[in-house]
């Protein structure tokens, strides 16, 4: 988008979005949120190319921006509604943010979640303040209920995206980012339903015009890419990014993408998942799937970004530590150092020890070894060892794994998608 066609789309969008409602929403809600800092990354930047400033939004009290937008709608409500209460169908960072502040001005907040929600969310969200409802098994028909028991109760309802005061408290972080550091010449931004990219593209277009805007979500959840595109993908699938795992964007959101944003790319789960394990190696922080999808983006896009100065938004922080885990180990085995193999030997004395002699001769240490003797189409004097292990790098791995093939051994090599 060039500078005048940049500044056409901004005066459009000004009827939906202003930096003026931006800026108020950061006066209503300043001392309430944390001014979380932006840093240059020395490292990612040496990796990918790109100048790369990172703002930490993972440091807010519940770990997500969601808190700006859900204050600033709370910050709304007249007397009577909030003697009332709120309500929003949530199983993310924006149930919790809400909550928080509900609880901190005195406004009894109601969470509608999936019956399949984590337990762990159910906790997380009453332990700010919220109070859950369960219902259904899918999140259309939790927001289906959380819309019935507005009408029902009188609640006021919190959408978590599709609201222009929730985006204009979301937009705060781009005027802190831009306050921060004027020269930017793109900003990476997650997108979900929309609410935190509207927000920031209207500050950025009316701030800095020629500035890139760049979205990014998964590919398993294309949603708003589809609607600004009309390039139609399906949705739906386990992603590790669960945070922008939206089926249907906001209408209001959609529209202010749709004039202020350049592009929005989509990234595969394999590229989440190793921003993730880089953004905690390196940066010594730890975000979600959808807090890492900036990265990932740029990672995936060398090009596209290579000798640019760009901005990322590390949303939240939010993920479990068992997948946070499994997340780390799968990073280490695409990168080589961890590995699978499966060893094809003769079940007699001393066949597994002529083995290991291998790994001492080529130092990859040993996690674990699982011998199959019964679940096999090999001959019934046959087994398939499984030994998991570690090493330095993927060439200290290759090594080894030439070294028992020249030895005659039958090895394969367990792969990650």
């Amino acid at each position: 988008m060039n500078e005048a066609s940049s500044v056409r789309a901004a005066a459009k969008a000004t009827e939906l979005l202003t930096l003026d409602d931006v800026r108020a929403a950061a006066a209503r809600i300043e001392g309430a949120v944390v001014r979380t800092p932006m840093l240059r990354s020395q490292t990612l930047s040496e990796i990918s190319g790109a100048d790369i400033w990172l703002k930490f939004e993972n440091h807010q009290f519940t770990a997500a921006y969601k808190e700006r937008g859900a204050l600033n709608a709370l910050l709304h409500l007249n007397e009577e509604q909030r003697a009332r209460g709120v309500i929003a169908a949530s199983a993310g960072n924006h149930s919790q943010g809400l909550s928080y502040h509900g609880r901190r001005l005195g406004v009894p907040v109601t969470i509608v979640m999936p019956q399949t929600t984590p337990s762990v969310k159910v906790m997380q969200t009453e332990s700010v303040g919220g109070n859950v409802t369960l219902f259904g098994e899918t999140f259309d028909e939790a927001y289906a209920h959380a819309r019935e028991l507005e009408e029902e109760r009188g609640l006021t309802f919190v959408h978590p995206f599709d609201d222009p005061l929730v985006a204009a408290g979301q937009g705060t972080v781009a005027l802190e980012m831009i306050k921060d550091k004027d020269d930017f010449d793109c900003l990476v931004v997650p997108i979900g339903g929309g609410g935190l990219m509207s927000g920031m593209a209207t500050v950025a277009r009316a701030l800095k015009p020629d500035i890139e805007m760049v979205g990014v979500q998964a590919e398993l959840y294309p949603s708003m890419y589809s609607a600004v595109t009309g390039d139609e993908r399906p949705c739906g699938g386990d992603t590790l990014a669960e945070g922008i795992a939206v089926k249907a964007p906001g209408q209001f959101t959609r529209q202010i993408i749709a004039e202020l944003v350049d592009d929005v790319l989509l990234v595969p789960e394999a590229a989440l998942e190793h921003a993730v394990a880089l953004l905690l190696q390196i940066e010594k922080t730890v975000v979600e799937g959808a807090g890492a999808a900036g990265l990932a983006a740029i990672l995936s896009n060398p090009d596209k970004f290579r000798g640019k100065t760009v901005g990322l938004v590390l949303c939240g922080g939010n993920i479990d530590t068992r997948l946070l885990a499994n997340v780390l180990l799968r990073d280490l085995a695409r990168s080589g150092r961890l590995a699978r193999l499966q060893i094809v030997l003769q079940d007699r004395p001393g066949a597994l020890f002529k083995v290991m002699r291998e790994f001492n001769e080529h130092n990859v240490n040993i996690i674990e070894i699982y011998h199959q003797r019964i679940f096999t189409t090999l001959p019934a004097k046959g087994l398939t060892a499984e030994i998991e292990c570690e090493a330095r790098d993927g060439e200290q791995i290759d090594r080894l794994v030439n070294s028992l093939r020249d030895k005659g051994y039958v090895v394969e090599m367990a792969e990650l998608a």
